[in-house]
């Protein structure tokens, strides 16, 4: 019996079993192709589920705000209208009983006097109340001169010095209303939290953005760390998200806090 069919039979199984090796590493290889398709497209698709997510989030923070603003709109008008009458129906009617009493009653004429201030302080505080429910200077004046009387009431309410640099800028009416909202929410914070010793706004417009900011020196945070309570700052992003900007907050312990708020700027008529 010769050597030749034991060397046939061997290289045939060598072959056979390259082939086998080679067959193998390409369907592992196809098998890895496969996975990594699998996991790119559920990344995919769970990419475009938080996207849709998030915007079904920024568009339900703008309807609520939207619906919440609108609320605030008609407490406002109701408070100056309705109360604001009584108030001052009521402040009138002091004022002619007390005109009739003359000095013939020195006791009532002084309850009367006290009562007269009384309202006089109810029709301020209605005043306040309504304004803050809805800033009226906004349609009638504008953001700039909306921000610098907030800007000059936190000052006299907190007796920090806040210093006002504040642009012309143009932007749509539910924009300068969020501006708004923003900078009263961040002033709010500052009187709360803060423990500032000043306060600095401010406002520009460059290369068709607005920029505005509100910087404080006080005892800051670590922004690594969540807040015990972050309502606010995460209404603030979904509020500026909502008009199409964005908002960074930078702080550090110690270091103070700086919130800056970029929108686009409404092109020239």
């Amino acid at each position: 019996m010769t050597i030749w069919p034991l060397l046939l039979l061997g290289a045939a199984s060598a072959g056979l079993v390259g082939w086998l090796w080679r067959l193998n590493r390409a369907l592992r290889h196809q098998r890895a192709e496969q996975l990594q398709a699998q996991a790119r497209a559920d990344q995919q698709r769970l990419d475009q589920a938080v996207r849709q997510r998030t915007a079904q989030l920024t568009e339900l923070a703008q309807h609520l705000q939207t619906a919440r603003e609108d609320e605030r709109q008609r407490l406002a008008r109701d408070l100056h209208d309705e109360l604001g009458a009584l108030l001052t129906s009521a402040k009138l009617d002091a004022a002619r009983i007390r005109t009739r009493l003359g000095a013939s009653a020195p006791e009532a004429q002084e309850r009367l006097a006290h009562l007269v201030s009384t309202l006089d302080s109810m029709i301020a505080l209605k005043r306040s109340i309504v304004e803050d429910l809805h800033p009226s200077a906004l349609n009638h004046l504008g953001l700039v001169a909306t921000l610098e009387i907030l800007a000059r009431e936190f000052g006299e309410r907190s007796g920090l010095p806040v210093r006002c640099d504040l642009g012309d800028v143009r932007l749509p009416a539910s924009a300068e209303l969020m501006a708004y909202r923003v900078v009263q929410e961040a002033i709010t914070n500052i009187s709360k939290h803060a423990q500032a010793r000043s306060v600095n706004i401010h406002m520009a417009a460059h290369e068709g953005r607005v920029d505005l900011s509100v910087r404080d020196d006080g005892v800051g945070f670590d922004t690594r760390v969540p807040p015990r309570s972050a309502y606010g700052l995460v209404g603030m992003r979904y509020r500026v998200e909502a008009e199409g900007g964005t908002l960074a907050v930078v702080s550090a312990p110690q270091q103070g806090t700086l919130i800056r708020l970029s929108l686009r700027e409404q092109p020239r008529a």
